[in-house]
């Protein structure tokens, strides 16, 4: 089950954490550090599942919470250091799905976000933009409705761009998505597989319109959703 996950946690090294476990597990993240820009990450990015810390400046998790569930049917998964009965009960009755408090292993969280994911029916659908879907389940990739082969390495990394039309992701960070599959990859070996899915996905890979670079910055997928 691969699904795109936000994580709203304002530590920056526990969200760092949070996210390198994703990425590990096969899942992409998108990570934010308050409230109000959890809000808004939810609305344009639609995620499989939110990661959601309660004590998060601008609009705590709880008002997250709340807003989330008065606009969709997202899961929520809430991290929190508050670990008596009367915050679980709380976090649970503004709509949490789950509640975990702090510290937790990194192992149970992933374990925890499976749950809540596969109970869920999240995770398990296609993604799709600029005319390119990847179907995480089925381990297929079409462009313009043709079959594109693609190597692992590949695919990992054209799912998490086609998860985020428009982002801008560093070698390095493309780099992460291929953690596990090619071990002994570096940020240069992610120009070659850029190269490779040109060939796969653009009518004219010295001139993509699809997958371009980003001068001093990285790659993006161009094009939007759909």
């Amino acid at each position: 089950m691969c699904a795109h996950v936000l994580v709203a946690e304002d530590d920056e090294m526990q969200a760092e954490l949070i996210r390198r476990s994703l990425l590990a597990e096969g899942h992409t993240a998108t990570v934010v550090h308050d409230g109000g820009a959890a809000l808004d990450a939810v609305r344009r990015l639609r995620p499989d599942l939110v990661v959601l810390d309660l004590m998060l400046p601008v609009f705590d998790g709880l008002g997250v919470c709340r807003a989330l569930r008065r606009e969709g049917d997202v899961p929520v998964l809430m991290l929190t250091a508050r670990a008596t009965e009367d915050d679980v009960l709380l976090g649970l009755d503004v709509g949490a799905d789950d509640y975990m408090t702090k510290p937790y292993s990194p192992r149970e969280l992933m374990a925890r976000i499976r749950t809540v994911l596969r109970r869920s029916g999240r995770g398990a659908t296609p993604v799709r933009a600029a005319g390119v879907e990847v179907d995480p389940v089925r381990h297929e990739v079409r462009c313009d409705g043709e079959p594109v082969e693609c190597t692992p390495a590949e695919f990992a990394i054209l799912l998490a761009m086609t998860a985020e039309p428009e982002r801008v992701f560093s070698r390095r960070q493309l780099l992460e998505c291929t953690r596990g599959i090619d071990r002994a990859s570096t940020e240069r070996a992610v120009d070659v597989h850029i190269m490779n899915l040109r060939r796969k996905i653009e009518t004219d890979p010295r001139r993509p319109v699809r997958l371009l670079t980003v001068f001093g910055v990285g790659y993006k997928l161009s094009g939007g959703r759909g």
